[in-house]
Order: C-alpha cells, then sequence, then structure tokens
C-alpha cells in the first residue's frame, strides 16, 4: 500500500466515522440532551458495556501514546485528536493522530 493509499484509507474511515456519528447519535441527543444517560445507555446490556469499554480503554491507550510521543518525539497538536477521541469517537481521533503523527515525522526525515 503507497503512502498516499494509507492517508486516504485513514482520513476516509476517520471522516466516515464521525459521519456515522453526526447523524445516528446527534438527533436523539438534541431530542433528549441528557449526556449522563447518553453515555450510560453505551452500557446497557454486556455486549455493549464490552464495546464501550473497548472504546474508553482505546482512547486511553491513544492519550498514553500522544503523550509520550509529545514528549519523545515532539509531535505537536495531539491534544486535538484526543478531544476528537471524545466526541465523535476513538476512530476519528486516532485517524486524525496518525495523519499527524505520519506528516510530522516526514517533516523531522527530511531535515
Amino acid at each position: 500500500m503507497s503512502q498516499r493509499t494509507f492517508q486516504i484509507c485513514i482520513a476516509a474511515l476517520g471522516i466516515g466515522f464521525a459521519l456515522y456519528f453526526f447523524v445516528n447519535v446527534l438527533p436523539p441527543l438534541i431530542a433528549d440532551p441528557d449526556i449522563m444517560d447518553a453515555l450510560a445507555a453505551g452500557f446497557v446490556n454486556p455486549y455493549a458495556a464490552g464495546y464501550s469499554t473497548d472504546a474508553v480503554l482505546c482512547w486511553m491507550i491513544l492519550a498514553v501514546w500522544v503523550i509520550y510521543e509529545a514528549r519523545q518525539l515532539k509531535i505537536r497538536h495531539g491534544w486535538i485528536a484526543l478531544l476528537l477521541g471524545l466526541a465523535p469517537g476513538v476512530a476519528t481521533g486516532f485517524a486524525l493522530y496518525l495523519l499527524l503523527r505520519q506528516r510530522q515525522l516526514k517533516e523531522v526525515r527530511a531535515q
């Protein structure tokens, strides 16, 4: 896979999830803006709880990685990926971080 194909795939998946989130989650949230109830709905049964716990822990792993690379590799703007990982979700935040990271590492190698 070429670098360009990788970037397109990652961007498409991140944007695709963001669109899914906005189309499927925002309307019910606007109708009933109880954030705590919306978060609790992710743990309504063992299966949903498993997926929700996975997403929460993936965000935590991403946060550790972003903080580590900010200090070690001087990757900038990872905090934006962490915010996007909270809403719309980890898929969008992770995709952005991979793209940011790739661009910045390429700049470092070019120097």
